[in-house]
Order: structure tokens, then C-alpha cells, then sequence
């Protein structure tokens, strides 16, 4: 379900904006005015430690705004056609640059509000610095989406139940963890969950990890769909 690297973190943000759905971006944002909003496909900005990406990069996408009130409270308007494949991933992005044996904690906490329509699953998306892994962390989703990859069981790490899958898109390994049934608060202790890929699976090594993303990887919100981050935290030591 992973795209390539280019496509999904941003290694391309030096690509030319490309204007989307400038026309809906004022009635996605909050009723009072947000401190940043872009409807740009690669639209981007840093607040209070976070960087924001409005992030559209599925082919056959539709409009999408992204706003923000700061880096912890965020959210975007999507009108993207019932269409297979993913269209965008709106995130946050945190940066860690620590290795695995060196964290001492990596913690984080959600609050959302989605919709009950589309198709979507809200998630961490938790990289490497080399970029040759991806750690997905499910916390919710809607309507027909599943993982990349085949199952590798149930286990219960960081205070949630998942189930595991493994796979490979070509560019990259990609774990992903779905929690067994759908939370839109909540907290996640990440960092056993590295530790269990790292030392009970062996399927990497120490490796430093870069950046932990929380955002919304939509496939369908025709019609146009909101999707809200009321609060998100990311901590690390």
C-alpha cells in the first residue's frame, strides 16, 4: 500500500507547486481564522516544532486544502474521487534523528475527528533516516483499504492490540500495525513497538530513526470530506 519514497515523504518539496481547489480552501478551514492554510499539492510549513505538508501525491487526485492553528491542532478538506489508490497523505511530521538503542522514550498522543464516509486510514508513518524502512501505525480507517503486504499475527505493544503485516514496495520494507478496532484518541508508546520489529523479529537493525508522521492517507473523499487533528503530540528522549 506504500508508494515510493519520492512520492509519499517529501523528498520532492523543491517540485513546483501546483495549485488545487483554491475556490474550497477558505470553507475548509476552522471558523476562525488559522494561523497557515495551503492548497498547494506540496504545500508545506514549520510551526512549534512540526512540519506540516498538505502532501498530494496519488495519481487521479482531487482538491485538497490543509490548515493549521499550530503544529499540534490541524486539518485538511479532501475531494478526491472514488477512485482506487491512495491520493494524498496530509501529515505532521516530527523529527527524531536518534537511533533505536539510543531512545530513551518516543511517545505520542492523538486526538482526531473523522468522518464516517470515503475511504481513508489514519496512521503514523514512522521512517528511517536511509528511508529502506517504513513502520505504519493504524489507528483508524474507513470503507475499503487494507496494508501492503502478508499477515504476520496479532500482538498487543505500546498499549494497543495489532495486527501485523510485512511487505516490500520496491523502494522500501514496510511493517504495518492496524489496531484491532478504531480509536480516534488515545496514546501510543512507540518505541517497544521498534524494539519488537528490531530485537523479537530481526527484520531491521539499529536503525536511526527520522521522522514520525501523523496524518490521513485518503484514498476517496468525494464530495469533499473533512478530517481534523484536535490535538497531536510527538515526544522523544
Amino acid at each position: 500500500m506504500a508508494p515510493s519514497i519520492t512520492s509519499r515523504i517529501g523528498k520532492v518539496l523543491a517540485v513546483p507547486a501546483v495549485a488545487l481547489g483554491l475556490t474550497v480552501g477558505v470553507a475548509s478551514a476552522p471558523a476562525q481564522a488559522a494561523v497557515w492554510s495551503s492548497c498547494d499539492q506540496w504545500g508545506n510549513t514549520t510551526l512549534n516544532g512540526y512540519i506540516l505538508y498538505n502532501n498530494i501525491w496519488g495519481s487521479g487526485a482531487g482538491s485538497q486544502c490543509v490548515w493549521a492553528n499550530s503544529g499540534t491542532n490541524w486539518g485538511t478538506w479532501a475531494n478526491h474521487p472514488n477512485t482506487g489508490g491512495i491520493k494524498s497523505y496530509p501529515n505532521a511530521k516530527k523529527v527524531v534523528n536518534k537511533t533505536i538503542d539510543s531512545l530513551r522514550s518516543l511517545t505520542s498522543s492523538y486526538n482526531v475527528t473523522v468522518p464516517s464516509a470515503g475511504a481513508y486510514n489514519t496512521s503514523y508513518d514512522i521512517w528511517d533516516t536511509d528511508y529502506d524502512y517504513e513502520i505504519m501505525l493504524w489507528v483508524n480507517r474507513y470503507g475499503p483499504v487494507g496494508p501492503l503486504g502478508g499477515p504476520q499475527g496479532t500482538v498487543s505493544l505500546g498499549g494497543h492490540t495489532w495486527n501485523v503485516y510485512k511487505g516490500d514496495n520496491g523502494a522500501n520494507e514496510v511493517f504495518s500495525f492496524l489496531r484491532t478496532s478504531n480509536s480516534t484518541s488515545g496514546t501510543v508508546n512507540i518505541l517497544p513497538i521498534l524494539d519488537w520489529i528490531k530485537d523479537t523479529k530481526g527484520w531491521m537493525g539499529n536503525e536511526t530513526i527520522g521522522d514520525v508522521q501523523f496524518g490521513y492517507e485518503i484514498t476517496s473523499s468525494s464530495g469533499g470530506l473533512d478530517f481534523r487533528t484536535d490535538n497531536l503530540t510527538v515526544s522523544s528522549s
